[in-house]
């Protein structure tokens, strides 16, 4: 006997409410991302930050630990962006020490936030003092309660799974003696500086050498704003996507994304507003041609 459309439709609306949602496959399954480009002075993406993380009311950590300086205190003025955005309840925390940086003691601020943001420098120190320590599961846990994770320049390449530019001997080496981050993108390198630095070569050879990977590259005073497995651009300039399984109709290797623009890292889909849900035109699904092997470090 056949069964009345009505309990068809109603059957298939509980199986469906029944199976697990997909699982995040590149970004967080909660909370939200900032990464930006390095020199970010505009205010709007401060201010979009301040919001992701509850609003002026919400405990805010900044992490200076990347510029390097001997110690920095309470006055460090890389927390003036977020007090000028309407941020109330700012705080620097600082270690070197990834012994310090395991102690329940040093993440306790950690444990009250809803923003952190790293500030700009070399990421490698933000590896040496805070990969796999109790600050980098405190960091999980501001993305599981629904906050917001940032940085600029070190701060961005940091959130990456993989570190460009983390040899501690000079910041022109792509892949160097520190080759992890943080990893709250997963299977992706993060450069900073693109275009004003005459950067927006320099990730093609990380792809050529590890395909797998997404590249993705920011111009300063540009961030991107990250949910869950797509992010749009924010702020001046542009983001870079590097793809080995992607080039341009001309057969370029990396395509540019402007403020507005988005972008679906597990689908690896540009999408401009303007056009709907339409992926970007232009950009075909032809792999990269062979190329040079990375130069011999």
């Amino acid at each position: 006997m056949c069964m009345p459309s009505r309990l068809v439709l109603a059957a298939g609306i509980v199986a469906a409410l029944a199976l697990p949602a997909a699982a995040q496959q590149v970004g967080p399954a909660n909370g939200s991302l900032v990464v930006a480009g390095g020199a970010l002075r505009d205010p709007a993406v401060f201010a979009r930050f301040v919001e992701l993380a509850g609003g002026p009311s919400a405990p805010i950590v900044v992490i200076p630990t990347a510029g390097g300086a001997d110690d920095y205190d309470e006055y460090f003025r890389g927390r003036r962006a977020f007090e000028r955005a309407g941020a109330r309840q700012v705080v620097v925390l600082h270690t070197y020490d990834p012994a310090v940086a395991d102690t329940e003691a040093f993440v306790e601020p950690l444990r009250k936030a809803r923003g952190v943001w790293f500030t700009g420098g070399r990421q490698w120190r933000l590896a040496d003092a805070y990969l796999n320590t109790r600050v980098h599961d405190a960091l999980r846990d501001v993305l599981e309660r629904g906050g917001v994770v940032g940085g600029s320049s070190a701060g961005a390449s940091i959130q990456g799974s993989y570190l460009v530019r983390g040899d501690t001997r000079t910041n022109t080496v792509m892949m160097g003696d520190h080759e992890v981050g943080l990893g709250f993108l997963k299977g992706v390198a993060i450069d900073q500086h693109l275009l004003r630095r005459n950067r927006h070569f320099d990730l093609v050879e990380v792809i050529r050498a590890k395909p797998e990977l997404l590249g993705i590259g920011l111009d300063e005073n540009t961030a991107i704003v990250v949910q869950g497995d797509r992010f749009e651009v924010v702020g001046q300039s542009y983001a870079v996507i590097y793809d080995a399984q992607a080039t341009l109709d001309t057969g370029g290797l990396f395509y540019f994304l402007a403020p507005g623009d988005r972008y679906d890292m597990a689908a690896r889909e540009a999408f401009r507003p303007s056009r709907g849900e339409e992926p970007l035109g232009r950009v075909t699904g032809k792999p990269w041609p062979p190329g040079p092997p990375p130069p011999h470090r």
